[in-house]
């Protein structure tokens, strides 16, 4: 793996947070000689601005991104207590 891999990672990072996205819940990590992008995301559009600056970002490495979506929408039912 490239010695710049971590400053690749740790300079998406510093996208995510920065750029219009403002976007703390995803991290960024080597793992096993991949990128690991884990978190938890506000809509599927974020999700995809995500993806799309960690194709930027880390081009020709490989990344493996596990981004959950957040469910916003007000709930069908009513909870029984």
């Amino acid at each position: 793996m490239p010695e710049n891999v971590e400053y690749r990672v740790a300079h998406l990072q510093d996208r995510l947070a920065a750029e219009e996205l403002g976007e703390l819940g995803v991290r960024a990590e080597v793992r096993a000689g991949a990128i690991a992008l884990t978190g938890t995301v506000p809509s599927a559009q974020c999700r995809e601005t995500v993806l799309r600056l960690a194709r930027e970002e880390l081009a020709g490495l490989t990344v493996h991104a596990d981004l959950v979506v957040a469910q916003t929408a007000r709930p069908d039912y009513a909870e029984e207590l």
